[in-house]
Formats: C-alpha cells, sequence, structure tokens
C-alpha cells in the first residue's frame, strides 16, 4: 500500500497530561489532537493500547484483543452520569510527569468498580442496551478475557499456570461453576472494555474528522500470561500444563549485548495454518476496528524467529527458524485485502525479511540515531533512503535524541563529530536540526517521537531495553509546549510538503 507524503507524532495515551495519574482518553486526549491539526500533523502513533500485566509493558498484555482500563477516563464516565463530581475531586496527589502504576492501578480499579455498580443498580437503560449488543458482538474474545482476569483476580494476581488443573485445562464443569459464583466480577471486566472501546472509538472518530489517521501497534508475540494462551495453548508451543518448551527474543543486537530475552510463547505455526490462521485474521480484523495503520512490531519473525529453550536465563544461546511468512500474508490479504501495514524491520535484517516486506509493499522504518558513527549502519543515513519508509528520530526503546547525542559528546566514539559533519552543524540544539533532517528526506512518513518535539533530555525515555522497572513512565505537560510550538511544524510540513494545511511563517 502507498501512502503520501506526512508527518506525524508518537505518543503512547499513558503519557497525556491529566490529574488522574496517567494519561486517558478524556479532555487531555482530544486536546492533543487538537495540537496534532494545528502543528499540520496527520499522523498519531501509538503503542499497544492491550491490558498491562508484568512491567507495566503495552508489550506483555493480558490480551491481544482487549483495551487498557487503565486509559477510561473519570471525565467520560462522569458525564454517562457514572461518576459524581466528588469522584472526580477525591484525586490522591498523583506526580503530574510520571507514572506511579501501583498507586494508579489501586485507583483507577476503584473508580471503574464504583462507575460499574452505578451503572448496574441505577436506571441507565440506553446504555445498558449498548453494552449488551458490545458484547454479543464481541464475545468470541471478550468471554475468554472476562473470565481469565476474574479468576486472575481471585488468585491474588496470579500467573494462570498455577491455578488448579480443571482451570488450566479448562475443563467445563470448572469453567461453569466458576461463572456462576463469580458473575458479577466476570461482568465488571467486560464492562470495563466496553468503556474501554466506546471511549477509544468516540476519539479515533474525533481524530479522523480533523484528518489524522492512528498507527496502532502489534506486537508479533503475545504474552504468556495472557487470556489468548490459555485459551489456545495448542496454537503455542507448550506442553499441555502450560509449561513453555521455547521462548521467544532477539540475539544480541545494538540494543543488548547479552540480547533481549522477551519470555512469549512461540506459535505452532503448522497449527494455525490448518485453519488459514483464523487466530490471527480474528486479531488483524479487530485491531483494524480501533487503529488505521498497523505497525507490526519485530517484522522479520514473520520471516525468521530466534528459538531459545524454554529454560534459557538469556537470549545468547537460540536458534533461527523459518516462519510461513509469504503464506501468511497472503492468506490475510486474500480473507481482509490489502493491509495497512508498516513493518519495524530493524535488527538483523536478511535478504529473505527484504523480499518478504517488499513483496508485500510494505513500508519499512529507519531511525535517524542508528545513522551516524563507523560502528552505525549506513542505511539509516537519509541519502540512502527510498521514498517507501518511515523515518524516525528515535523510536519508543531509544533514548531521547537530545540525551542520545549528549551522551556521545562525552565517549570516545565518533557518534557526535560523524552526524556534525553530515550536518554540516556546529549549534547547539541537534534534535532540531535531525527531526528537519526526517522532515526533509524521501521518506514518505515521518514520525517525531513527542519527547524529541519537546527537545527533552534522557529524564523523559520511554523504555530501556533490557532494564527491569522504571519504565513506560513518562508523561508529558501542557505547560511544555511553548506558544509558537504548532505554528513552527505547521510549516515544516508545508515547506518540506508533507501537509496541504495552508501555513504563515514563524521563526523556530
Amino acid at each position: 500500500m502507498n501512502y503520501p507524503r506526512s508527518a506525524g507524532i508518537l505518543l503512547h495515551p499513558t503519557s497525556l497530561p491529566g490529574k488522574f495519574g496517567i494519561g486517558d482518553l478524556g479532555n487531555d486526549a482530544y486536546r492533543f489532537v487538537d495540537f496534532l491539526e494545528s502543528a499540520g500533523q496527520t499522523l498519531w502513533q501509538v503503542l499497544p493500547l492491550g491490558p498491562t500485566g508484568y512491567g507495566d509493558s503495552p508489550y506483555q498484555c493480558f490480551s491481544a484483543f482487549a483495551g487498557n482500563p487503565l486509559l477510561i477516563s473519570p471525565e467520560k464516565l462522569h458525564e454517562l452520569q457514572l461518576l459524581s463530581p466528588d469522584d472526580l475531586n477525591d484525586v490522591p496527589s498523583f506526580t503530574p510527569t510520571t507514572i506511579d502504576y501501583g498507586e494508579v492501578i489501586e485507583y483507577k480499579k476503584r473508580l471503574l468498580a464504583k462507575a460499574f455498580n452505578n451503572f448496574f443498580d441505577g436506571k441507565h437503560d440506553a446504555l445498558k442496551q449498548k453494552f449488551e449488543t458490545f458484547c454479543t458482538a464481541q464475545a468470541g474474545w471478550l468471554d475468554d478475557y472476562a473470565f481469565f482476569m476474574a479468576m486472575k483476580e481471585s488468585n491474588g494476581g496470579e500467573h494462570w499456570n498455577t491455578w488448579k488443573k480443571e482451570i488450566i485445562h479448562r475443563e467445563p464443569t470448572a469453567l461453569g461453576a466458576f461463572s456462576a459464583t463469580h458473575e458479577r466480577q466476570i461482568l465488571l471486566q467486560k464492562f470495563g472494555q466496553f468503556c474501554f472501546f466506546t471511549q477509544w472509538s468516540e476519539l479515533k472518530t474525533y481524530a479522523n474528522q480533523k484528518g489524522i489517521n492512528i498507527i496502532g501497534d502489534l506486537p508479533i508475540f503475545i504474552a504468556y500470561d495472557s487470556a489468548d494462551v490459555w485459551a489456545n495453548k495448542h496454537l503455542f508451543d507448550m506442553n499441555e500444563d502450560g509449561v513453555l518448551l521455547t521462548k521467544a527474543g532477539v540475539p544480541p543486537d545494538y540494543f543488548s549485548k547479552t540480547g533481549q530475552l522477551w519470555g512469549n510463547p512461540l506459535y505452532r505455526w503448522h497449527e494455525m495454518e490448518i485453519d488459514d490462521f483464523a487466530w490471527w485474521r480474528s486479531r488483524i480484523k479487530h485491531l483494524l476496528q480501533s487503529i488505521d495503520i498497523i505497525r507490526i512490531d519485530h517484522f522479520r519473525g514473520f520471516e525468521a524467529f530466534w528459538e531459545i529453550p524454554g529454560d534459557a536465563p538469556t537470549a545468547e544461546h537460540g536458534k533461527w527458524v523459518k516462519a510461513p511468512g509469504m503464506k501468511f500474508f497472503a492468506t490475510l490479504q486474500h480473507h481482509l485485502g490489502q493491509l495497512p501495514i508498516l513493518a519495524e524491520d530493524l535488527g538483523m535484517i536478511t535478504p529473505e525479511v527484504i523480499r518478504l516486506r517488499d513483496h508485500f509493499n510494505f513500508p519499512g522504518m529507519k531511525i535517524l540515531q542508528f545513522a551516524f558513527g563507523t560502528s552505525m549502519e549506513r542505511k539509516f543515513l537519509p541519502h540512502n533512503y527510498i521514498p517507501h519508509c518511515v523515518v524516525y528520530t528515535g523510536s519508543h526503546d531509544n533514548d531521547t535524541t537530545r540525551g542520545y547525542f549528549e551522551k556521545a559528546k562525552t565517549e570516545t566514539n565518533d557518534i557526535f563529530k560523524s552526524v556534525k559533519m553530515y550536518l554540516n552543524y556546529s549549534g547547539d540544539d541537534i534534535c532540531y536540526e535531525l527531526i528537519r533532517l526526517a522532515y526533509s528526506s524521501v521518506a514518505t512518513m515521518v514520525i517525531i517521537p513527542m519527547q524529541d518535539i519537546l527537545n527533552l533530555g534522557s529524564e523523559a525515555r520511554m523504555n530501556f531495553p533490557g532494564k527491569l522497572g522504571g519504565n513506560w513512565a513518562w508523561r508529558f505537560t501542557w505547560e511544555q509546549l511553548y506558544e509558537r510550538l504548532p505554528s513552527y511544524y505547521k510549516e515544516l510540513t508545508h515547506i518540506y510538503e508533507r501537509s496541504n494545511h495552508d501555513t504563515t511563517n514563524p521563526k523556530p
């Protein structure tokens, strides 16, 4: 699929401002869409929107289909008369620039439970009809997810492989008995999903009406501790009790010297081929109801994946195993039509991966932080780009651009010298220069992380691969947006033909 020249911003909704401890789908999300429009941006890229599990990572979710209840806006629940004004005023003293997940989770759970009780105990007939319609339409994944989360709650949050054997093995009598005695807890989980998807759909509609498309993120692998794995164990490389025989990850690369041991279960592709990848087709069809363009994380895993023994402590020792990428994407297109996919093709990319990407005409990714210095990769230098690609200054896994090059100034490598020579630059705002370089490139799309838009340092980094704790917590504040920022970026989109908006001529 071909795309017009365009520009956008990478910002996960959790990083939005707001008084409720974490960014959500309320008024600040709409204000951010307004900011995108005023800045001439036509793309908003987000990370996976699922309910986060281990380490609060959006790449380790309890479901590949569900939405994150932490993103539900209390303001929007108040508009439906499910929360009172007092509920919105009784807010803990959250830090506005970081997320304390432990405190936020407990607070948001209490609010959602209160809204749920008001919903079922009050007079909300029209809303109840919408809820019932939602539950019926989404039953294919929602029933398993709601049961899974209610069971997890009743087991103190423990992993599903520690539950009673009859539940692990999904024996109908045991499932029925739990459902009968925990009906309200299961309904609460369904209610949370109804609230999330209602709010997200309204926000997406608002963005689309302003000419802004949403790029969503599809991780190739899913979390072991998820409703999908528990409900579909036959599709994953594990024994009947759920013990992983192999695990996913990547070998050592520029992110980590010991590789990345993700720990996700690997697919039994031969099993998935039997029904034309039905689980995958459902997953992608469902995702395209919520976003406009799919960014596939770890695209190379569809050509070959790094298989790590189930008991391995790191990702250093493993082997590449072929995946049925050609057949997989051909089957998807046969059933779903041409797909709006971007391929995250970073890391160890082979000619076979490139052939797979290009056969289906998926744009690949370029990261400017990887371009400079003798030890980096020349394919990321803009003069080597082809138009059919997406350029970023950095990704959610990188340091901020300012932080990255500030560190490079103090190190013995030639990264900072290289970028200055390439840009013929001797100033003190390297982040701005690289954003302009990305905009001026032939790449069809340019996506800039919000941290770089704001020219923030390493304190604003979103994720550090391989580091436990302290990730995914960054938030910005409206005070960080100086008054002329929107008009400046609107002018950039005009200069480099990435927008049809009329512009003025502001100074940076």
